[in-house]
């Protein structure tokens, strides 16, 4: 088979592999779909149940012999086999009615992961049927997805808060001069409001009240109207057992929320201090960009403005920025293959 048309049967697929959510680009289309990273497992013999959508809605309702899990926990593999199936489910549907070659996927992994953990997201994408898996540092694909120039000599940083994790990255050249991963994300942000409202009102809420509650009410930075915004927080009272409501202001969650934002900030910090000064000074006359579902948190690059003294912008389409970012390296693969950091060919 010739080159030519081995590259045009063959389809060309990047793969943002998020705790929360995985989103899928093809060459030339851009983003297909999106999916809930959520694969639901009966207990007994460990069959796949559901994925994706379907199983999003199993958690937290499902019968004693049924599990609905997150098979990423804090942006790495907590369960191979699991993401496995989550892999070949995102193939499956992104293949549909489609007769070629095993497709080349590009896979978006967080800075600083260990090379153990880099080989089985590697091994999990071929294991789900891909021909090649590529992988790129997910600020380098956000950096990527949002039109900045990462080829050139220019520092360009990016925030890119996921669900498991904040990546914080000065990028030159096309790869990471200075970074920091650290496993708080928007599932921290969650699991601080459900320790608040059990803390403040002894109601015990789940995951999903919490994270609804970040959305309609979350905020970084103080409003004028915070007081007056007010959400029902619906759970288990923890001393009578029964069914509860009480409202929460944005006041609230704002203070619910100071100790993962807190941390996020510090490891903005230490990125600036360990970033060579000649790009710190390219970073001041830019813009510090901030992509990811977490940077949707109202206020959020206001105050990461505010504490580093840099003018901040939120990207366009932030959540998609990553996955944009790993589809079109492969789109322009000669100029940006200095951006991945692993690559392996299925031997069958």
């Amino acid at each position: 088979m010739s080159p030519m048309l081995k590259r045009f049967l063959t389809k060309d697929l990047g793969l943002d592999l998020g705790t929360a959510n995985s989103l899928v680009y093809e060459k030339d289309k851009g983003i297909i779909f999106r999916e809930p990273s959520v694969v639901a497992i009966q207990k007994e013999n460990n069959q796949i149940v559901a994925v994706g959508e379907e199983a999003l809605h199993m958690i937290g309702r499902t019968p004693g012999n049924i599990f609905a899990l997150r098979p990423l926990r804090e942006g790495v593999i907590a369960n191979y086999e699991l993401t496995k199936e989550l892999i070949r489910h995102l193939l499956k549907k992104a293949l549909k009615r489609r007769f070629g070659l095993k497709p080349r996927v590009v896979v978006s992994i967080p800075t600083g992961i260990t090379g153990v953990e880099r080989r089985a997201v590697l091994d999990a994408t071929l294991g789900a049927g891909a021909g090649e898996a590529f992988l790129i540092e997910e600020p380098v694909a956000a950096a990527i997805g949002a039109g900045l120039p990462v080829q050139e000599a220019i520092g360009n940083m990016v925030i890119n808060i996921g669900g498991g994790t904040t990546d914080v990255a000065v990028i030159s050249l096309g790869g990471v001069v200075a970074g920091l991963s650290i496993r708080v994300g928007g599932d921290a942000m969650d699991n601080s409001i459900i320790r608040f409202i059990r803390r403040q009102y002894n109601l015990l809420i789940g995951e999903r009240s919490a994270e609804e509650l970040k959305i309609r009410l979350g905020t970084a930075y103080p409003f004028a109207d915070e007081e007056e915004q007010k959400e029902e927080a619906r759970g288990r009272d923890q001393v009578s057992g029964l069914p509860k409501n009480v409202a929460v202001t944005a006041a609230e969650i704002r203070e619910a929320l100071k100790e993962p934002v807190a941390m996020i900030i510090n490891a903005i910090r230490q990125v600036v201090e360990k970033t060579p000064p000649e790009l710190v000074a390219d970073i001041i006359n830019q813009e510090i960009i901030m992509t990811g579902g977490g940077a949707l948190l109202k206020g959020i690059d206001r105050l990461v403005a505010q504490e580093l003294s840099m003018k901040v912008r939120l990207a366009e389409d932030p959540m998609a920025c990553v996955v944009k970012g790993a589809g079109m390296t492969l789109e322009h693969l000669d100029t940006l293959k200095r951006a991945l950091v692993g690559r392996k060919k299925s031997t069958r």
